[in-house]
């Protein structure tokens, strides 16, 4: 049988009048230099020559029209400002892109394995985005995922649209009125709370100083169980979502609010603690919930139970997950 296998990765250019320059090259230099201090210390992180390196910072300059390094005496090779912006921005920018080519890896090998002689119909998974369980599906051609909120997961679910609804709901517990339909089966506990920008520097240590301190929030999309967790939490603390500077500004992803807060876009949004780590990014938590995947009682899935080991093994790798343990 053939089986084929999708990589799509981060690239493009820069095109700028004095010419075209490619996007993951610039920044592999950038990102060496800063980390080396020395020209021929990320030549030798990138396999590349120190005449090849330097051929190739020049390009970069001239072609911008711009210093990107500046020699200092003493202390090698350092970016200048603009240097660092520009590495900041392509790096920013490589962040945000991570989670949507990881999810599209997934649909595209699950659409090559029907070019396949012959294919057992993959196991249909709408899930809310998760970072440690996008991992476990990635390149899986046994499985057709579609990334959602966890309330149109369900919808999907009770549709008949799709087999699996991965989803959570601020809490240890499944919400009770699944209980009566489906099997919630929970795969691993994990940690949300605020991420903040390196080093919190508006000193937040809760939902009530995102009020009090005129924070701007990146906040989930609707129907989001993040965004759902976060209405209940407001309503508990009687706080006004409308007080909170930019409530209504929403991103789909966990990377992605991590990306904007990195960026400057925002000052906190609320995601899991890996998402902030993965960045370097302060995190200030506010719950441990876990995370379920839904089915009907009558489903027996050997996929099912690949998809729920895989996650299991895969929890010391991600900060502020562990076991769900027995619940359920």
């Amino acid at each position: 049988m053939l089986h084929m296998r999708a990589r799509l990765e981060f690239a493009g250019s820069l095109v700028v009048s004095g010419g075209e320059l490619a996007i993951p090259e610039t920044l592999a230099l950038l990102e060496g230099i800063s980390e080396r201090r020395t020209l021929r210390g990320a030549a030798e992180g990138l396999g590349l020559s120190y005449r090849s390196a330097w051929d190739r910072l020049r390009t970069i300059e001239k072609n911008l029209g711009r210093n990107v390094v500046v020699k200092t005496k003493g202390h090698g090779t350092a970016l200048t400002p603009f240097g660092r912006e520009l590495r900041e921005a392509l790096s920013t920018s490589r962040a945000r892109l991570a989670a949507a080519l990881e999810a599209e890896q997934s649909l595209l090998e699950a659409g090559l394995a029907s070019l396949a002689e012959t294919r057992v119909r993959p196991l249909r998974i709408a899930t809310s985005h998760d970072p440690l369980l996008a991992r476990v599906l990635s390149g899986r051609t046994d499985v057709d995922v579609a990334v959602t909120g966890s309330e149109a997961a369900l919808r999907r679910l009770a549709a008949g649209d799709v087999d699996v609804a991965g989803c959570h709901f601020g809490g240890a517990e499944p919400d009770p009125s699944l209980a009566a339909r489906w099997s919630a089966r929970p795969i691993f506990r994990r940690e949300q709370g605020l991420i903040l920008g390196r080093g919190n520097p508006l000193g937040i240590a809760s939902l009530a100083d995102l009020v009090r301190k005129r924070a701007r929030l990146i906040n989930r999309q609707r129907d989001s169980g993040t965004r759902a967790w976060l209405d209940r939490m407001l309503a508990g603390e009687g706080l006004d979502p409308r007080s909170i500077v930019g409530y209504a500004s929403e991103e789909f992803t966990h990377q992605a609010v991590a990306a904007t807060v990195a960026a400057g876009g925002a000052d906190a949004g609320l995601g899991v603690r890996a998402a902030a780590d993965a960045l370097g990014l302060a995190f200030v938590p506010l719950g441990i919930e876990t995370f379920f995947l839904v089915a009907d009682r009558g489903l027996a899935s050997p996929v099912l139970d690949e998809v729920a080991q895989a996650a299991a093994s895969l929890l010391e790798e991600f900060g502020g997950y562990s076991s769900a343990g027995g619940i359920g």
